[in-house]
Parts: C-alpha cells; structure tokens; sequence
C-alpha cells in the first residue's frame, strides 16, 4: 500500500466494509467479502465523514449563550452558533441539567435516541439511558415509529412481539413449505439492506429467489408493485392505501361462508370467533362484510378477493405483513385481522404456515439465524418511570399537563424543560413538522448531539460532535444477523468529535457520577467486557467463540444457523393447555375483553373497518385527490447519510424524488424531472417528479428522510423546498389504544412549480462564530 495508507474492517447498519484511509482521511471503503448484496450506501462513506456539514467544535446558539435557558427561543433554526471549547460546553450542559432537576424535577427532562451507529458499546439509546438514569431519570419512550401499533396489539393478541421481531417462520421453511405467500405491504427489498445492529451478509435476495424456484407463488398487496423484489415474481393486486383491513375481511368472509374456515382451530385454539364472525356477517347491522363490499373499499375486484380466498385455504400459506401497514389510522387493526385471518385458515404453528410481519422491513428478518440477543451496555433504572409513545412528542411538548389516554391507562403529559436527544433526528421521523416546530419552542433547553448539522443540531441550544462509526471501536452484532463483526476505528476523530461514551463520562465527572458511569473500564475495556458476556452467552447454545483477542484479529465470527429452523407457535399448537399463550385465556384473542373493557370507541373487542381520517374514498380527497405514502429511502437509511453522494445522486432538481402513475402525472401536466409542488392544509413541499407505472394511480411516493429544508427555517408553514414529506403527514395518533405514528395516512395535490425553485441550503452549515 502507498506510505501513509491504512486499513480497517468496520460494520454499520447498511453493511460491513473494508475502509480505506491515507494520511489520516477516509478514501474508499470496499464491501464484505462475504456479503452477496451489498448496500450501495457504503460508498457515501468517505464524502460524509468529511463533508461540509461535520460539526467541528462544540457549538451554542447565540441567544441561549448570552441570555441563558429559554432564551429566544422561537428563532432556533435561524440563529448563529457560537462555537465554544469543550470544557465550557459541559460546564453548561452539567449546570443545565443540574438546574432544571433541581427547580423542576427529573421529570422535567426528556431523554430521546433513534439509530445511532451499529454497535453493541457506542450505542446511542443504552449510553444516553445510562447516564441520565444515573442522573435520577428522565421522561422516556415507548413504542416506536417501526412498530408502534403492533408493539400495543400483538401481545395482547398472541401473549408476545414474536410474529413482529421473531423467530418467525424463517426462509428456509419457507422454501420447503410454504405454497403461497400473500404480502400485504409487500417485501421491500430496499428496506431489508439495513439493520440497527449491523449487517453482515445481504441474504434477502437470495433467499426470494429460492423460494420463487421451489414454487412458492407471491401475492403482493399493495400500491407499489417493486414493495416485492423482480425475483418472487408475485402477482401484483394494487389496492387503496390504507384498505388492507378491508380486504383481509372480504378475504375472512369468503372461508367462512363457503366453509373453507378451519372450525376445529378456532375451537380449540381461539376465544371469541363468533363474535367476529357476527360482524363479517353483518348480523348487528344488516351489512356483511363480504367481497363485494371490501371491492368497493379497496378497489380490487370482488371475483379476485374471492378467488385469492379460495387459493389460501386450498394451499399451505403464509400472510405477511408488512411494518409500513400499521403505520396508519387505526393501524392495529389489520395486524389483528391477519391474526384472525391466519387463524381461520388454521395453519398457525405449521411449517411454512400462519402468519409474520416485517419480512422485507429489515435486514434478517425471517433468516436462519440463532436469535441470539447481543449484550447492551447496562442502562441502569429509571426512578422516574414515566414514558410517553414516541409519536406524541409534539402533543407533550404543546400541552403539558393534558390528560391522555394509551393501552388501557389514563395518563397526563409532562411539563419538559430540557430536552437531550442523541442518535436521532426529529426533523425526519416526526409527523407534521409544521406543528411539531411549535412545540420545539417551548422548552428552556435543547442539547443534541451529532456528527453532522442536521436539521435537528441546527434546531438545537447546545450541541456537542461526536464520531461516527468510522472514527471508534466497536461490536456490531444482532440477533438477525449471522455475523458478529469487531469494527476497528478507520480514522482519528474529525475536527473535535468525541465518542459519546467520552462525552458523558466528561458531564458525569462534573456531576459527581464519573465512578457510577464508568466502572472505571476505558472504551476498550468495556468491548472486551461486553464480549466476554456475548461468548458465554451463545456458549449456552453450543457455540464456542474465539477469545476477545483473536476475534479482534480475525474480524469477525460467523454463527452457525440452527441445525433446524424454529416453526412459530409449534409448542401452543402441539398443546395448547401445557404451553399457553401470555394472554387472559391462554389462547388467540380474536376477540379482546380486556381491549373491549377499555371502552375506546375507536379500538373495540375485534377487528372492525372504519374509515380512514383521510383515504381515497373520503370527501377530502374531492380537494386533495392522491394518497401519499412516505416510505424508507432506496439510496440510504432514513436521514442518515443525505449529505453523503448516493443519496444526492439520487435526487431530482436537487430534491427528493417523488414517484406517481403517468397517468395522474399527464392529468397535471407534469413529466420526468419537473419540480413540483406537494401540498394540503398542514404545508407544501418542493419535490423531483419521476413518473412509473409500478405505482398505482391516485399515490404518490415520497420517501421520508430529506434533510429539512424550509424557505424560513424557524417558521411553521414556510414552504420546504427539499422533499421532507412530514410537513405532510398528520400528527393524529393511529388510535386511543396505541398512539402511534399515522404517517400513511395522509392525501395531498401536486402541481407543478413555476419559475425557479429555491436553492437548497439542507447541507450548509449555519453561521459560526467563534467565541
């Protein structure tokens, strides 16, 4: 290699990678050997390490440093930084948190995280709990923008999150069983590139081939036909967005009229089928739901919803769902309608049969692997136990106090005054960013920290550099994944990034709680710790893996699959009274009386079909006439990496791109790379228009994750000029019972934008003084 060039194996949530660096800079990285997919995201590394929006010091907003807590706070987003050393930003950090527990309480601080980096150390939620636990706890989070509706529903259906995060019925089972697979969502091969813990071998790909040569035949339900990958070559059924419900009661009609429905199952293994059986009916209110009726909702034909019916009973199937379904109004309900539906069909607990969500929703997700949870950093205990669902961040912040309702409890929001936010960017995952920049001005502090300016670090008080996966050492494990990786720093941090784990060992130093936080273990030691958990651990299962020392040189370690795969509810099926499900009656819930007792008029006892807030068949639609789906990127992982070159490659006019039928397209006199205008009554975005039949006609698809970019940046309902589609999407809560994202369910109009477009400023950092 040339003088000055090094290398190192590292991992990150799109993929594991040989990085390359020369005198001290990222130049290239090349992907596993071992990888048969790779993510093309990894190339974007080098240009984002070192781009233009790296946060090179601690930084201050102007008005906060001079005039303290709560200062102007109206103007973040707009205001210069003053760029401060380390030392006096934790100073200000430690007396900040300092003064709000003592004058408000812990319960005055907000704790939030997203993604991070892939490792089992520098992990951004276990570092953060850590440390404000020890502090005397913060106001966290349940649920989450994946799965929140179904994290509610599925345990109180099934009695656990298996169906949701696994073993579910894994590939290969489904190569020797499975006859039909119906994908309601699809099988998004773009979303499966990714994985919160590492990825280390693409398998997904692989896999849908496989099964699609065994005969395995694919049904896609859904409005984009490329949500399932070329190779399953599934028949396409384009429904409505946000008909899914619909069409599964339709489907459920069809077994139980025709007496296709499995009677015995639903006996022995079920409570309360009659109850829904009187409602597919129609028995209370004189309309059945049967095929006839979900064609008029969904827009299938009533003789295809029949005839898929027939093949599903006839067959050994498997319904998939997939995570994107229960991201909208009353977003439980279809998850607990494929529980029913599967459960009519009596195949749950077969090899290759029932039902799973999320295959194709993340990376490992039904792959052969030992499901073997990789050990965290100990976060410690909470004292003070409150939580909000994280969809309701906005509600909190603009009505403290507010009484709510969530999963049977009767709850008051918090009164928050400090917010610290690491690992996460609001201004992407949060619905209406309208209404969300409203309550982002009203608490005394925010303090976040970032590798990059994002919209969140620019919205911020107080903001501290940390590193990226590329500049620390680490493990990258998950229980989805085959590989366990030992990522070895590429590069010494750049400008004056710090590991979190050095940041907060600083603040705890000048809080009293330096001892507490660190047990004394450097970054190193601390791997070497968390590894020698993960060895016995696994040991437990048979595998015996190399000593600390030896896996660092090698790399990394392979763990073997399971000799055989695990069939899902295969114990409750072979004796339901010995091995009962966590639930009131030890069986599936098709009917909930403790759901039904909580008295939400939104979440009754069973499945029912309301309609929508917004959907293709509402009145709305008269002005706002396409549905908007906003999805995971193909060209990175949610925000991350935007500033990186594959993701702006893909861009349209510099904007995000945003897909529709031709034929709506044509409607509006809008062709291939017009810039346009997206819009409703919550606010308007600029986009890149790209036109595809593999969408169906009345959607749009925007994908979420365009770094913020409003023509004012401190205003609410300024246009955003970049492609941010939760300016959007609505903040109404999926129901009562889950209080979840509805991102889904959101109409819009687009027209083409005259004239010349505003120039994007997402990736130019703000004005920086030095101090």
């Amino acid at each position: 290699m040339p003088d000055g060039t090094q290398t190192a194996f590292g991992a990150s949530h799109w993929g594991a990678f040989t990085a390359e660096a020369r005198d001290g800079r990222l130049v290239g990285v090349a992907p596993f050997e071992k990888d048969p997919s790779p993510a093309p995201f990894i190339r974007a590394l080098p240009d984002a390490v070192h781009a233009e929006c790296r946060i090179a010091a601690p930084a201050v907003r102007k008005s906060w440093l001079e005039g303290g807590p709560g200062a102007n706070t109206a103007a973040r987003g707009s205001e210069p930084f003053v760029q401060v050393s380390w030392d006096h930003a934790l100073d200000l950090v430690a007396a900040e948190l300092e003064r709000v527990r003592k004058e408000f309480g812990n319960e005055a601080i907000y704790g939030s995280s997203g993604w991070g980096s892939a490792g089992v150390f520098h992990n951004a939620r276990s570092q953060l709990t850590r440390f404000l636990n020890l502090h005397g706890g913060f106001v966290d989070q349940v649920t989450s923008f994946s799965v929140g509706a179904a994290s509610v529903i599925v345990p109180r259906i099934v009695g656990s999150m298996q169906p949701v995060f696994g073993p579910v019925n894994t590939w290969p089972s489904i190569v020797e069983h499975t006859d039909l697979m119906v994908a309601f969502g699809g099988m998004p091969p773009k979303n499966a590139m990714v994985n919160q813990g590492g990825v280390g071998a693409h398998d997904a790909p692989d896999w849908h081939r496989r099964a699609a040569e065994s005969g395995t035949r694919f049904v896609c339900i859904g409005p984009i036909r490329d949500d399932t990958g070329d190779e399953v070559r599934a028949e396409w059924l384009p429904v409505r967005p946000n008909t899914d419900l619909a069409v599964m009661l339709g489907l459920a009609h069809t077994l139980l009229s025709e007496g296709l429905h499995d009677a015995g199952f639903l006996a022995r293994y079920c409570t309360g089928f009659d109850r829904l059986a009187g409602y597919l009916l129609g028995e209370a209110d004189g309309t059945a739901r049967d095929a006839e009726w979900a064609a008029g909702i969904s827009g299938l034909p009533a003789d295809t919803i029949r005839d898929l019916a027939r093949r599903m009973a006839s067959s050994r199937t498997l319904i998939g769902v997939s995570w994107s379904v229960q991201r909208a109004d009353r977003g439980e309900q279809p998850y607990w309608m494929t529980i029913a539906l599967a459960a009519m069909l009596g195949q749950i607990g077969l090899p290759g049969g029932g039902f799973g969500f999320g295959y194709g929703a993340m990376h490992g997700i039904g792959d052969p692997t030992r499901q073997v949870a990789p050990p965290a950093l100990p976060k410690g205990k909470n004292a003070v136990g409150a939580t909000i669902p994280v969809a309701r961040l906005a509600d909190m912040l603009l009505g403290p106090g507010a009484p709510y309702r969530f999963n049977g409890e009767d709850r008051r929001y918090p009164d928050i005054r400090l917010i610290y936010w690491c690992g996460g960017n609001p201004f992407h995952k949060h619905q209406d960013l309208n209404n969300l920049l409203k309550g982002w001005a009203r608490p005394d502090t925010i303090v976040i920290h970032e590798p990059w300016w994002t919209p969140a670090a620019r919205r911020a008080d107080i903001v501290l550099p940390c590193t990226t996966t590329l500049e620390r050492n680490d493990i990258a494990a998950s229980q989805f994944d085959r590989f366990v990786v030992a990522s070895r720093q590429a590069i010494d941090p750049v400008g004056g990034a710090r590991n979190e784990y050095e940041i907060y060992s600083g603040l705890a130093e000048r809080l009293g709680l330096a001892e507490a936080f660190t047990e004394g273990r450097s970054e190193m030691e601390w791997l070497r710790h968390l590894y020698d958990l993960y060895r016995q651990r696994v040991a437990g299962d048979g595998i015996e893996m190399p000593g600390f020392d030896a896996f660092r040189e090698a790399g990394y370690f392979e763990i073997p699959a399971p000799a055989s795969p695990p069939v899902p509810f295969a114990e409750f099926r072979a004796d339901p009274e010995g091995a009962p499900l966590k639930t009131p009656s030890g069986r599936i819930e098709i009917y909930s009386e403790t759901i039904a007792g909580f008295g939400y008029e939104d979440a009754p006892g069973h499945p029912t079909w309301e309609e929508p807030a917004e959907w293709l068949g509402s009145e709305k639609a008269v002005r706002f006439p396409l549905h908007l789906l906003s999805n995971q990127p193909r060209a990175r992982l949610h925000s991350q990496l935007d500033c990186g070159s594959v993701s702006r490659a893909a861009k349209v006019a510099g904007r995000e791109a945003m897909r529709m039928n031709p034929a709506d397209a044509a409607r509006r006199g809008i062709v291939d790379g017009d810039v346009v205008r997206v819009f409703n009554d919550r606010g308007a975005c600029l986009a890149g228009a790209v036109l595809s039949d593999a969408i169906r006609e009345g959607v749009v698809e925007l994908a979420t994750g365009a770094w913020f970019d409003p023509v004012d940046p401190a205003a609410p309902g300024s246009l955003e000029k970049h492609g941010n589609p939760n300016v959007l999407t609505s903040d109404k809560p999926t129901s009562t019972l889950t209080q979840c994202s509805a991102a889904q369910t959101a109409l819009v109009e687009v027209e083409r934008f005259e004239g010349e477009p505003p120039a994007i400023t997402a990736f130019t950092p703000p004005t920086l003084i030095e101090a």
